[in-house]
């Protein structure tokens, strides 16, 4: 057995090394995977709701010829299991784009037209109220890139309305900017596009962050 001494400074040897190596640094390689363009309305829906979470990468490595049933099963796991801020009409949606891009389903198909469609052939709705600004954002997974008052993945929209609160076209700018994505204005991670969000929508997430 060794002498507790050389025991003693075998440790403190060791915490000293410790101490004194630099941290560690990893830099990942940039993210260049995209979700393959289409027609179908859940071809938006997925770049702005599926990336909240992972790359498009997580797509192809999918078992090829997916059917309709099996795609839409995947993005409801996503809701159901994970937490994904999608509704059950979004998963109809986003499903449908998935059998037809990566799938064996085809666009023309009745079962994917009524997915992508789901409005389709019934009365036009009543005009709804104003939606709350709130359930706009955890409706869309506002909330899991960005808060009021810190930065998250994304600016605190405190920070945002500092920036543009003089800007007299600051509703326009940040009203463009929720709708087609951004890249560059807060660093290296853009924004997904929210395309698929109303005028109406886009103007009342536009004006809520701008009073924050």
């Amino acid at each position: 057995m060794k002498p507790m001494t050389t025991l003693l400074c075998a440790a403190q040897l060791c915490l000293a090394g410790m101490a004194s190596a630099a941290p560690l640094s990893i830099t990942l390689p940039p993210e260049t995977a995209a979700f393959k363009p289409s027609a179908l309305p859940g071809y938006a829906l997925a770049q702005q709701k599926c990336s909240t979470c992972h790359s498009a990468d997580y797509i192809s490595f999918q078992p090829p010829g997916l059917t309709l049933a099996q795609w839409t099963g995947e993005a409801g796991k996503m809701q159901h299991v994970y937490g994904a801020p999608i509704s059950d009409q979004e998963v109809k949606i986003i499903g449908a784009y998935l059998a037809v891009t990566y799938g064996s389903a085809q666009a023309s198909d009745a079962e994917v037209q009524a997915a992508s469609n789901p409005s389709a052939g019934q009365p036009p709705a009543a005009p709804a109220a104003t939606v709350d600004a709130m359930a706009l954002l955890q409706g869309n997974g506002c909330l899991s890139c960005h808060a009021i008052d810190h930065k998250v993945v994304g600016p605190a929209y405190h920070d945002v309305a500092a920036k543009y609160g003089s800007d007299p076209q600051a509703l326009a700018t940040l009203t463009s900017s929720i709708q087609h994505g951004s890249s560059g204005k807060w660093g290296e991670i853009p924004m997904p596009p929210f395309a698929q969000l109303s005028p109406q929508d886009l103007q009342t997430l536009a004006t809520f962050i701008l009073h924050q």
